[in-house]
């Protein structure tokens, strides 16, 4: 009877489910997983016309590389958040039933490449549009004439590829995706690891992950602070650096809503890679970090809808109006320096000052 038994095929899945033991407190609904889904693609959608529009005012600008990386960012986690949530789905609408519906282990493959693809590559383009940034801030000659579109986009799917390289490892290495005690997710093996191997994958993400929030944390701090230098120190060309200024808080908004998010899975996942913590107990937090680092590709397409120089300066006027401060407005502000440097011009070009400039030679 026993060499009978051993001799049947065994699914991944079913490996993994008979000894899965972490039982959830709270099982979230199917329709909660549609509604949060939807929420998202709408958001990035949204995000990805407004981004797309003014990629076409700005094609021939310094601001269309960043724009260009911007709506790189949001398309990822619009298809991120697309097929990861119908796979999340399917998944709750088959009662999470993996040996029924996935017994060659195909779908939780594509889960897991998706789960690490989704959320690596965000992160690589969040650093590379802060690098972008800081070298546009730092260094303006060097960035309009050496860092062109065609660069641009060569690093965008530079880092792409890396990223699907990243994500392919356990598939090259002829491992597979588990399935996650909670049988809703896949991802890397997280289950009493005692191979280096799945170590590896584990530390790697995380260390992956906490270097591109580590760069972008490092090159905001430079633009933002050469940016208070250059205000303080020089009162010309306001209407260049406020879209500077657009483009580093947006960066500001993407760094805070990616470290808040994501911070808390990737040392999660480094925890239980360098076996600090036990699978019992990691269980329950893995799900709730994995729940925050979700919301990342919803709030991220918001920060472009809300960090806009338009609604920015309409919540400056309210502001302002609510205080009851008298302030000049940026628009005046900004045209009466446009007003004053074309009188500087046109008094520079006019025929008496040539006379003038002639007789002084003389």
């Amino acid at each position: 009877m026993s060499t009978n038994n051993s001799k049947q095929p065994v699914s991944p899945a079913a490996g993994f489910l008979s000894n899965a033991t972490c039982q959830m407190e709270e099982e979230l609904s199917i329709s909660f997983s549609i509604t949060f889904m939807t929420v998202g693609i709408l958001s990035n959608s949204l995000a990805i016309a407004i981004l797309m529009k003014a990629y076409q005012r700005f094609r021939q600008k310094y601001k269309s590389s960043f724009l260009l990386l911007a709506s790189a960012l949001v398309i990822t986690d619009f298809f991120g958040h697309l097929i990861n949530g119908a796979i999340a789905v399917f998944v709750y609408a088959s009662d999470k039933d993996w040996i029924h519906f996935d017994k060659s282990n195909v779908l939780c493959s594509i889960f897991g490449i998706c789960m690490v693809f989704s959320g690596l590559c965000p992160l690589f383009l969040g650093s590379v549009m802060a690098i972008e940034r800081c070298i546009g801030v730092t260094q303006p000659i060097f960035h309009s004439t050496k860092i062109t579109s065609k660069h641009v986009k060569m690093m965008l799917s530079g880092v792409c590829f890396f990223a699907v390289f990243v994500a392919l490892l356990p598939i090259l290495g002829h491992r597979d995706y588990k399935i996650q005690a909670s049988k809703t997710w896949c991802f890397y093996n997280t289950d009493h690891i005692k191979d280096w191997e799945d170590r590896f994958y584990l530390l790697l993400f995380s260390f992956l992950g906490l270097l591109a929030l580590g760069i972008s944390f490092f090159c905001n701090a430079i633009t933002g602070i050469s940016l208070l230098r250059v205000k303080f120190k020089s009162q010309q060309h306001r209407q260049g650096r406020s879209h500077h200024f657009e483009m580093v808080i947006q960066l500001l908004g993407i760094m805070c809503v990616s470290c808040v998010c994501w911070s808390p899975f990737l040392v999660t996942m480094a925890s239980i890679g360098m076996n600090r913590q036990d699978f019992m107990g990691a269980c329950e937090r893995t799900l709730f970090t994995l729940r925050m680092a979700t919301w990342n590709q919803i709030l991220d397409p918001w920060v472009y809808i809300l960090l806009r120089k338009a609604v920015l300066k309409s919540l400056y006027t309210f502001t302002r109006r609510c205080c009851g401060v008298h302030i000049i407005s940026l628009h005046v502000w900004e045209l009466s320096s446009i007003k004053n440097s074309l009188k500087v011009a046109a008094i520079s070009e006019s025929p008496v000052t040539e006379k003038v400039t002639q007789q002084t030679s003389t």
